[in-house]
């Protein structure tokens, strides 16, 4: 069965939309005439990320499902009855053939819709455990793709689960670090011969991170150690020396997150999912500081490939700016370790997740 016209559902964060529009790119590659539908919330992170890239967003209402007996509870069923017909409309406007979703409580009117019109539903799923849009979606279907190899081991849910990978940005997948590291460095205004020290929070950013770095600024300078620092849009500015002497470039937020991963040795860094599939992917060394207050998804995310010998583990409490100084400042200035880090960690990590989930969609809806 051709895909004729596909609806993509995903949204509120950047784990789900960023792996959502590398599928999108990946299914007009394959084929520029199939129809491609983005829905989302007119609230979501997806407003921003998913007209830019020339998809069309619809938007249905979506609601955060409770976790516990209150009285959003008794108001669910009919809140779900109004988006999912929201999200059927849509579904009927364009004639979906399928939807395949990414997670975020918009996907789930969609897979409501799509089960009352006996379309076929792919379910791509990063984390364990599952999330609870996920979850609720795996109710009605058993199309199930996931990003990592861990996940159908330690989730009972996804047991019978199919591991993709993770569809990935072709600035991406396409990296060459070696080759553009020169170049990126200069177009951040560092020095190309130096070691250089990535700094990266998320998207939000991550204030111990932010802290601990710029704590240990004049450390890393005086032993050549250059920073390149993300700090996250919604961060206070962090405080760095003016007399380092060497360069230490702070930086809100970072779009072409290829340019920082092409410009640095080693990355210190929050362990999301998709940051982790992203610097194994292209084969970054990285310290990994998994978000504390969650139910340790991200110690899981990141446990593999540090269990690979692509990484190093530390939790949240104990980074500090003397924990850089006594840790990171070895590591980045260590080019044969960093270099067998980087070989591991590219062994582990892998660039064709949007390729495979696609095989999945039209073995899903051949079926």
């Amino acid at each position: 069965m051709a895909l004729r016209s596909v609806v993509l559902a995903g949204g509120g964060t950047g784990g789900h939309i960023y792996p959502l529009l590398a599928f999108a790119d990946c299914l007009r590659r394959h084929d520029p005439s199939v129809r491609i539908t983005c829905v989302g919330t007119p609230r979501g992170l997806e407003n921003e990320l998913i007209p830019p890239h020339g998809y069309q967003l619809r938007h249905v209402p979506a609601y955060q499902l409770p976790r516990s007996i209150n009285m959003n509870l008794l108001r669910t069923p009919d809140r779900m009855y109004r988006a999912a017909k929201a999200a059927g409309k849509v579904l009927d406007d364009v004639a979906a053939d399928a939807v395949v979703g990414f997670g975020g409580y918009v996907a789930v009117p969609a897979y409501l819709a799509a089960w009352r019109r006996e379309l076929p539903i792919v379910i791509h799923e990063v984390n364990v455990p599952p999330g609870v849009a996920n979850r609720m979606g795996m109710k009605f279907t058993r199309n199930v793709a996931v990003g990592f190899p861990h996940q159908p081991q330690q989730a009972e849910s996804l047991r019978d689960a199919r591991v993709v990978g993770v569809p990935l940005r072709r600035s991406i997948t396409g990296l060459d670090r070696v080759a553009s590291r020169n170049a990126a460095r200069i177009h951040f205004g560092l020095d190309p011969a130096l070691p250089t020290l990535l700094v990266f929070g998320g998207s939000q950013g991550a204030r111990t991170i932010n802290l601990a770095v710029s704590g240990a600024a004049k450390e890393l300078a005086a032993n050549g150690v250059q920073v390149l620092h993300v700090m996250g849009a919604r961060n206070e500015p962090i405080s760095v020396p003016e007399d380092l002497p060497v360069r230490y470039v702070t930086l809100p937020y970072l779009e072409q997150m290829e340019l920082g991963y092409a410009a640095a040795d080693l990355i210190l860094c929050r362990s999301g999912a998709m940051t982790c599939a992203e610097v194994a992917a292209v084969g970054l060394p990285a310290v990994y500081v998994p978000y504390p207050h969650s139910n340790q998804e991200q110690k899981r995310n990141a446990q593999p490939v540090v269990d690979a010998g692509g990484g190093l583990l530390v939790d949240d409490a104990e980074i500090s700016p003397a924990w850089v100084e006594r840790n990171v400042i070895p590591l980045v200035r260590d080019s044969a370790r960093l270099g067998a880090m980087s070989a591991a960690a590219a062994a582990y990590g892998r660039r064709d997740g949007d390729a495979m989930l696609l095989d999945f969609v039209y073995e899903a809806v051949g079926a």
